[in-house]
């Protein structure tokens, strides 16, 4: 990768002040250095898209399909180059880096079929020799602002069906991860991709973000990040009519019943609430266990815990890395104390580790002796840290696991067909896993949630075309 990696805008990589991406396991590395779009440069960015659109909504399925397939094979190709990339500029372990990487190949390789599958409908009218078709067309320019905690997955989940329906796209990835984007445009930019198709403005959401809102060009923005963020972009979208989508916060529950498999129990809920570093909006933070294996359980979740390795997210044997950066290590920090405060019992972890070389790592979490009613089972956390609630039924639990004003996922471990047929029905999320992590979903299938998780079409699979594109109905009569 070169010195300066540029922004890309309307066919051209253009330059700008610069801002250093730091490694979270060793901050003394830079990965690279990225230029700052202004709020200009967004502007010409959401120019180059509309202008392009008039030309990419119109083009060939096969020319989409080829730049998407030929996209998905190079990152599969590097799949080892660009998942230690990840993991050096975000702070996953390689083996979830490597595998993220996999994951955003096969996304662009289901979109690129996705193009050969575009499908309508002919009816008939109810008056007679009239006919009916129902088709799918481009909505236009999209605006897509991405977080930092999936930082080739997500970019890709949203830029690969925008490209396959034939929009235009302006990207404006988290500023604390801009690398992972910039090697999909780049990649995309090499397999032929047409000049203002896609438009990479990297920057403050402050001004960047702020610029694509503002545009009337704009006539959909999908968004991934916090809540407070989230209800700007809906508040600016509605203002300009336009369409949006949001993915935001989780407080997701895990339930494990009195007759779970001890082993499944501690294995999923270890890998929802710990791995890549807690920071996943679909981690498993609350976890709500019956009282009769409540002990047993956190016994063996402890020790669990104690066997987990903290260190550089590329070294061999980690299972953990850093947090991602100061402020949010502050954050997992200031709400363990608030846990603390508030009666929680510090069963294990909770410490700020050292290392080789200085990085952000913080020992996993967990807290017992937790109620509903506590900020650490209200408000998320964003990190390694997660905590027990002792109930004392199926029944009580569910009613727990719906206290929350989020929606996205929810689990449940039991050997117990009755009870996880009533959980999947009943329980007030958009996923639902039984005896398995609440975090890990398949590329090819919805992704969203309720209530203040999300908003708007889902993402991911054969339905990201109920956002990406809009319905026309057309008579004609012979």
């Amino acid at each position: 990768m070169s010195a300066l990696h540029k922004n890309y805008i309307g066919g051209e990589w253009v330059g700008g002040d610069a801002k250093p991406n730091i490694n979270p396991s060793n901050t003394n590395e830079v990965v690279g250095e990225f230029a700052q779009a202004t709020a200009a440069d967004a502007k010409a960015a959401i120019d180059a898209a509309a202008d392009a659109f008039k030309t990419w909504s119109l083009s060939g399925i096969q020319q989409r399909h080829d730049i998407l397939k030929g996209t998905g094979d190079e990152i599969l190709a590097r799949k080892e180059e660009i998942g230690r990339l990840l993991s050096r500029e975000e702070g996953k372990t390689l083996p979830e880096g490597i595998g993220e990487t996999i994951r955003a190949a096969q996304i662009f390789h289901f979109f690129a079929g996705e193009t050969l599958r575009l499908a309508g409908e002919i009816l008939p009218s109810v008056r007679p020799g009239i006919d009916v078709s129902i088709t799918r067309e481009p909505i236009g320019v999209v605006g897509l602002i991405t977080p930092w905690n999936f930082p080739i997955a997500i970019p890709a989940w949203k830029m690969a069906p925008a490209i396959a329906y034939g929009n235009t796209v302006v990207i404006k990835p988290a500023d604390l991860v801009p690398a992972c984007t910039w090697t999909i445009v780049d990649i995309l930019v090499r397999n032929g991709l047409p000049k203002g198709v896609v438009n990479l403005v990297m920057g403050r959401g402050s001004v960047v973000g702020q610029a694509i809102l503002e545009s009337p060009k704009v006539t959909a923005v999908s968004f991934t990040g916090s809540v407070g963020t989230g209800k700007k972009v809906a508040e600016a979208s509605i203002a300009l009519m336009r369409k949006f989508q949001l993915e935001m916060g989780g407080k997701n529950p895990t339930i494990v019943l009195d007759d779970a498999d001890l082993k499944v129990a501690v294995e999923s809920t270890a890998n929802s609430a710990f791995f890549s570093t807690g920071q996943r909006c679909t981690a498993s933070s609350r976890l709500i266990v019956t009282e009769k294996i409540h002990d047993q359980y956190v016994e063996a979740l402890t020790k669990r815990i104690q066997d987990l390795v903290v260190d550089d997210a590329v070294k061999q044997g980690t299972h953990i890395g850093p947090v991602v950066d100061q402020s949010q290590l502050d954050q997992d920090e200031r709400y363990i104390q608030i846990a603390k405060d508030e009666g929680g019992t510090l069963a294990v972890g909770g410490q700020r580790i050292e290392r080789e070389n200085p990085g952000f790592f913080l020992q996993p979490a967990l807290f017992t002796g937790t109620t509903p009613d506590m900020r650490i089972n209200k408000e998320e956390v964003f990190g390694p840290v997660a905590s027990v609630i002792k109930v004392k039924d199926y029944e009580e639990a569910l009613a727990v696991a719906n206290d929350t004003p989020f929606g996205l996922s929810a689990g449940i471990v039991t050997t117990s067909l009755k009870y996880a047929s009533h959980f999947k029905r009943n329980a007030e999320a958009g996923m639902v896993m039984v005896n398995l992590p609440t975090a890990g979903v398949d590329y090819h299938v919805p992704f969203g949630g309720r209530k203040g998780s999300s908003y708007g079409p889902r993402e991911q699979g054969k339905y990201a075309a109920e956002f990406f594109t809009t319905v026309k109905t057309a008579y004609t009569q012979p």
